[in-house]
């Protein structure tokens, strides 16, 4: 016997396998052989929402492949990212980059940017380029005051005149020949004697009433009084009429400033010596310093070789113009004559702009200029500055510059003229405008 089954309709799914009611439907097992009509989605709207990659990950490039959902169809069509960074799923931006555009650029969601406080930008940057500056000012000032070499004490100097009115400078150029090579003597045609002695002394006064340059020539005849020691601290002399150098060769300083004390009556404040090769070495420094010349001359004691006119001079030319007596009839005078000419020119170089606001300039000069320099224990920047600028002032015309007068002389030696030396003393202890010129 053969069994038989009889089966029913193949679409006869039960409800539960079919989703429900499955009417006329296509491709779900519908008999009906139409496809049913395209059902339009709808749209969903999404808040802003972060950055699917992160912050900090860039944004991609626009997606154009592959099967997606496209607004403007309202069907299944070729979309995913478009250009404004629609993910084909709403109308908002969710992944794509920033807010709408406006006139300030693209919203991030912080609202318009602030203009910048240009009031505020200067005021910071104007405190910045002070707070520079000052800082810049108070390091210079520490660094040249260390470089000072304050070694000369004048409260060894006894029987003082007393102080007057504005401030007097005993400036001195001395023959030094320490810690020069012999190479370096040659070069500066310096020679090789022993010892020390001043080449030139100057007394400036500065005050109130004009400024005033006064060379005391080294064959000056002087007494050298009674002095206190200053290696022995003893008192000595005195030692009798002789030229003024010799007080300095025979005690330095000290006694070069109370035999100037003593022979005029007027207080010396402080002391600036500086020798050879450090005046040589501030000239370089400098850039050279140009001076009028009037009359050319040669010396073959100083290497100096000069032409009439005006002319730039380094450190090894501007040492033999200011040390040149040979080549001169009255030969010490013209040559205190040539130094005050040539220290005032030096002066007005440095405090020229193009030496005081060019640090490459200031700082050699300053360097060059501090190390070469002895001066008193009192001495401060301060009066240094003061001292400088008086010599400017007296090139400039806004002072007098002048030699101690002179009556004649003895023994190869000049005599001071002690009446106008009293009436040219009592000027400056009053600082009154000087009415007397000297040689």
């Amino acid at each position: 016997m053969v069994a038989t089954c009889t089966l029913g309709p193949m679409n006869d799914w039960p409800e539960g396998w079919s989703g429900g009611n499955r009417g006329n439907e296509y491709g779900r097992g519908s008999a009906n052989a139409q496809p049913e009509s395209a059902r339009v989605m709808r749209q969903v709207r999404r808040g802003p929402q972060a950055p699917p990659y992160g912050a900090g990950v860039p944004p991609q490039p626009s997606y154009t492949g592959g099967q997606g959902y496209d607004e403007g169809q309202n069907g299944y069509g070729q979309g995913g990212y478009d250009n404004n960074g629609y993910d084909g799923y709403n109308t908002g931006q969710v992944y794509g980059g920033g807010g709408p555009v406006g006139p300030e650029g693209p919203d991030d969601g912080r609202g318009p940017r602030r203009a910048p406080n240009w009031r505020r930008r200067i005021k910071w940057t104007a405190i910045t380029v002070v707070t520079v500056l000052v800082a810049t000012t108070i390091g210079t000032y520490f660094w040249a005051d260390s470089k000072l070499n304050r070694d000369v004490d004048l409260s060894k100097v006894i029987d003082r005149p007393a102080g007057g009115d504005g401030t007097n400078y005993l400036i001195v150029g001395s023959d030094s020949r320490k810690n020069m090579s012999a190479e370096e003597k040659k070069k500066l045609h310096t020679g090789s004697a022993p010892g020390q002695r001043t080449d030139s002394m100057m007394i400036l006064h500065v005050g109130d009433n004009g400024d005033t340059l006064i060379s005391l020539p080294r064959d000056s005849n002087v007494t050298i009084p009674t002095f206190l020691g200053s290696e022995s601290g003893k008192i000595k002399g005195p030692l009798g009429t002789n030229k003024l150098n010799a007080a300095y060769a025979i005690d330095g300083p000290t006694l070069l400033v109370r035999t100037i004390e003593y022979n005029t009556g007027l207080h010396i404040d402080h002391y600036v010596e500086i020798g050879f090769s450090g005046f040589a070495n501030i000239v370089d420094a400098v850039g050279g310093v140009t001076i009028d010349i009037d009359k050319g001359f040669k010396d073959s004691y100083s290497g100096a070789d000069f032409k009439a006119g005006k002319q730039k001079l380094n450190g090894d030319q501007a040492l033999a113009f200011v040390r040149t007596r040979h080549a001169f009839a009255a030969s010490d005078l013209q040559r205190t004559k040539n130094q005050q000419k040539f220290l005032s020119a030096l002066a007005h170089q440095v405090a020229t702009p193009s030496t005081l606001l060019n640090p490459f300039k200031l700082y050699p000069t300053l360097g060059a200029g501090l190390d070469s320099l002895s001066v008193d224990k009192d001495m401060s920047l301060w009066d240094l500055a003061s001292m400088f600028w008086a010599m400017k002032g007296v090139n400039g015309g806004d002072g007098t510059s002048m030699n101690m007068p002179i009556s004649g002389s003895t023994g190869g030696n000049l005599v001071w003229d002690k009446a106008k030396v009293k009436t040219l003393v009592n000027e400056l202890q009053n600082d009154e405008k000087v009415t007397l010129s000297g040689n």
